[in-house]
């Protein structure tokens, strides 16, 4: 079954490629929903299936919503910049939000999907920003205000928006953990610190009590990567070391780390001491706006190729024969553009 693009978003699409060229696949317009011509399709009962995805421009073209609304996952995952808000004007950035809630499609998948999320710079509230920002404490309630977060929850209470989430039960089971990167964020190098004292305690006890076979660790900047000279843990390398040490020490089995910001999609694996088994990371960045095509930058950790689309991440849990993660991203036409499934016992602490 295709979906259709109407006249108006189809001029939209070609509004913002004037602007942004090169960004999409070959085709102008998705050819199948998921589930067709290979694509992916829904959960099987038991299965686990997480969409994800960043960089969102309200006003921008959001041609994806109807494709990631077709996979019926278990759960939609803000992984940063969902909306762009550089604003200390509370009002401005609720407004740009109220935008994104009453889109349309995006309306459609928040009714059907558990919607959960995290921050990046440009939705905490300043371009680059970290604890200095004045108005955190106000950007976080209207975050949360956004995804739905109850009046009496405590991540209302807390300082940050770190939370975690179970889905599925016992060995079957998928913890998701959205980190946090903003609120307590000291400025970039050697010793600078990018949790902050509670949120790092609080991580070691979601590691260390959990009974999941699989961590999907939510983090709005990249981890593993090193080499480009943008955002990442590795402008903190002691709290990146402090991170892999944290994944080691605990024995969390099947820790995977999700993350956006890029405006780019790739997957990064790491092996090295002290990790005691391969970290791999998949990156999805953008929904609606991404590199021109054909820019690259040096990645020694990538796993095949960077992908310039539009495009959003899938995560896809099952239980046979030992159990596997698959990670993929797709792109606007429903294709899998990259994609990575490792067995559950490959992410496994030795005994």
């Amino acid at each position: 079954m295709a979906y259709r693009i109407t006249r108006r978003s189809a001029l939209q699409i070609a509004a913002w490629g004037a602007l942004a060229s090169g960004c999409r696949n070959q085709q102008t317009a998705p050819s199948a929903v998921l589930g067709e011509c290979g694509a992916p399709a829904g959960p099987a009962k038991g299965d686990i299936n997480i969409a994800f995805g960043s960089c969102n421009q309200v006003h921008y073209a959001q041609p994806l919503w109807e494709s990631i609304l077709s996979l019926k996952s278990d759960m939609w995952i803000w992984l940063g910049d969902s909306v762009y808000a550089d604003t200390e004007d509370m009002a401005r950035m609720r407004a740009l939000y109220d935008t994104q809630t009453r889109h349309p499609e995006y309306a459609k998948l928040a009714r059907a999907t558990r919607v959960v999320g995290t921050w990046d710079d440009h939705d905490f509230g300043v371009n680059d920003g970290g604890r200095e920002y004045p108005k955190r404490a106000e950007s976080q309630q209207a975050f949360l205000d956004f995804v739905g977060e109850p009046k009496d929850s405590a991540r209302r209470r807390q300082e940050g928006l770190y939370a975690s989430y179970t889905l599925g039960s016992g060995a079957q089971s998928v913890k998701v953990i959205l980190l946090d990167e903003r609120y307590h964020r000291d400025e970039p190098g050697p010793d600078g610190d990018m949790l902050g004292a509670a949120q790092w305690a609080w991580l070691e006890r979601e590691l260390r009590q959990s009974t999941s076979p699989v961590h999907l660790l939510g983090s709005s900047t990249q981890v593993i990567p090193e080499d480009h000279g943008y955002e990442k843990w590795a402008n903190f390398p002691r709290s990146r070391a402090r991170l892999f040490q944290l994944i080691a020490a605990t024995r969390a089995p099947g820790v995977v780390v999700l993350s956006g910001d890029r405006h780019m999609a790739e997957m990064s694996r790491i092996e090295a001491a002290p990790l005691v088994y391969p970290l791999w990371e998949i990156t999805s960045s953008g929904l609606t706006h991404c590199w021109r095509k054909g820019r690259d930058e040096p990645n020694r950790h990538r796993q095949g190729k960077l992908l310039t689309a539009l495009n959003f991440g899938l995560v896809e849990v099952d239980w046979k024969d030992g159990g596997a993660v698959r990670l993929s991203v797709i792109d606007l036409s429903g294709e899998r553009r990259l994609s990575e499934r490792m067995p559950l016992a490959s992410l496994t602490p030795p005994a």
